[in-house]
């Protein structure tokens, strides 16, 4: 079929300066970073200038919730590789991997694609002056 193509990569023994962890990389590669605990783990994420999507595998739901709220992503998944984005969730990172106007889908789409209007109407006929109540 032709093009370029990335096979499933690990790429072991990666440091917050190299290129691996600083770079987007869109596709089936997974860079290791090792950490001496989760704060620095959310500390290396967040001081990178992408924000597209972040996952955690626990077993623990405090500790999930911990992560959701610390880390600086658009989409965060708990226990599942990448949170791919499907029709009923917004799609869009935070800080430079968003780009564009708003989200693909979610309430950003509907808004993009629809047109709103407001329609008020009354039936019963009103005989005294205040017809607006």
């Amino acid at each position: 079929a032709g093009g370029y193509w990335v096979g499933p990569t690990i790429i072991e023994g990666v440091t917050p300066e190299m290129a691996a962890a600083r770079e987007e990389i869109f596709g089936p590669v997974l860079s290791v970073i090792r950490v001496p605990n989760l704060d620095k783990a959310i500390e290396i994420e967040n001081a990178n200038p992408y924000g597209n999507a972040s996952s955690i595998y626990t077993s623990s739901g405090d500790l999930a919730r911990r992560v959701i709220d610390r880390v600086e992503a658009g989409m965060c998944g708990v226990n599942i590789g990448v949170p791919v984005p499907r029709e009923p969730f917004g799609f869009g990172g935070w800080n430079d991997s968003c780009f564009g106007h708003g989200n693909i889908t979610g309430w950003d789409g509907y808004r993009f694609w629809t047109r709103q209007r407001k329609l008020t109407s009354k039936w019963a006929v009103q005989r005294d002056h205040n017809w607006m109540s």
